[in-house]
């Protein structure tokens, strides 16, 4: 029996869902998809080679910004909703990771082991350089605001 009180889906299960929280989550990942889709067609049309350039640079800025954010919510409180849109919903539906790996089969399926290594190597050691990055530039920016 499926019962709505309050904002809340109570499930089969047991389990209750924030329908506020399904909400947030669903329009996160909406602006996420369509941002990742409009910097992509833009970053792909500067960029002529083979290397898929768009993909790259959404995941390699996701990857910034997640740790950017991160710095900064683990010193300023939000709401769990907030944290749901930005960090599972936009930013989820921000980077690519899918689409990384299947650009990536596709390359290995056309003898471009090459270009796959080189997207493989950007794109893990870039992105984990970002993340780190992006944490201590927040850090850095909140200890100085905040003297």
């Amino acid at each position: 029996m499926y019962l709505v009180y309050e904002f809340n889906i109570i499930v089969k299960s047991g389990k209750i869902l924030n329908v506020i929280r399904l909400i947030v989550l669903f329009l996160g990942g909406g602006l996420g998809t369509l941002t990742r889709y409009f910097i992509s067609k833009v970053t792909n049309r500067f960029f002529l080679l083979s290397f898929p350039f768009g993909t790259t640079f959404v995941n390699m800025s996701g990857s910034f910004l997640i740790g950017f954010l991160w710095s900064f919510f683990d010193v300023i409180k939000i709401s769990p909703n907030t944290r749901a849109f930005i960090f599972i919903g936009f930013l989820g539906g921000y980077t690519t990771f899918s689409t990384y790996m299947l650009e990536n089969l596709n390359y290995f399926r056309d003898n471009e082991a090459k270009t796959a290594g080189m997207n493989i190597l950007v794109s893990n050691i870039l992105g984990l350089v970002l993340v780190f990055f992006g944490f201590l530039l927040g850090k850095y920016l909140i200890s100085v605001f905040r003297r």
